[in-house]
């Protein structure tokens, strides 16, 4: 199976002879030459990995990485910088980068640490709740080996339940996983979505607990 790989890097030269590289390894690899462009495409492919420059247009890398992580999507990433300061790398660890490679770097190294990454990443990607399972590096849930079609917010509700099963999840919980602290939701709105996943896993999977919220049984 092929791993996707995503490059954020605004040098074209550059991420030309990275994707060169990457390619004759044997991954896919979609250059991207600005942070929204990368933005549209992680909305459109899953990938595996994350190479991502720093200092790009419209959407830098950092601000890039820490919207995807607040969306839940936790695949693999791996920052590609010219950039020295401590204050900027310390800003990549904590925006959920997993490593990161100072320019110029020998492609081998780079090479490395992908394996290495997506070898740490392997067994890490699923949690599953009897036949229901999270994929975190490709954002879709499988309900007996076959994938569930979920919109975002579906997707996110239904990883919450995934992550806590058998668990009580309040409707906080769900309001903080969901919505900004900014929105001011009503209780009927999380009643759409607990009813959206009833109907795509069955309306015995989640639970509710009066005065409390719901929980996922396997």
């Amino acid at each position: 199976m092929s791993i996707n790989v995503l490059l954020l890097e605004d040098d074209l030269l550059f991420g030309e002879s990275i994707q060169d590289l990457l390619e004759e390894e044997g991954y896919l690899l979609t250059l991207c030459r600005n942070g929204q462009e990368a933005l549209d495409a992680t909305y459109k492919h899953r990938f595996d990995l994350y190479l991502l420059d720093i200092n790009v247009p419209l959407i830098d890398g950092l601000s890039l990485l820490h919207e995807l992580r607040d969306s839940a999507d936790d695949t693999p990433a791996i920052f590609l910088t010219s950039h020295r300061e401590t204050e900027v790398l310390s800003k990549a660890f904590e925006y959920g980068g997993d490593d990161y490679l100072k320019k110029p770097f020998d492609t081998k190294e780079l090479l490395i640490r992908i394996q290495a990454l997506l070898r740490r990443s392997k067994g890490k990607t699923r949690r599953c709740a009897g036949d229901l399972c999270l994929d975190e590096i490709h954002k879709c849930i499988f309900l007996g080996g076959n994938e569930v079609h979920f919109s975002l917010k579906e997707y996110q509700l239904m990883a919450l339940f995934i992550r806590n099963a058998g668990e009580i999840v309040t409707k906080e919980m769900i309001m903080d996983e969901l919505w900004s602290a900014s929105e001011n939701i009503s209780d009927g709105a999380i009643r759409v979505y607990i009813n959206r996943l009833k109907q795509e896993i069955g309306s015995d999977r989640i639970l509710n607990v009066r005065a409390l919220g719901y929980r996922l049984v396997s």
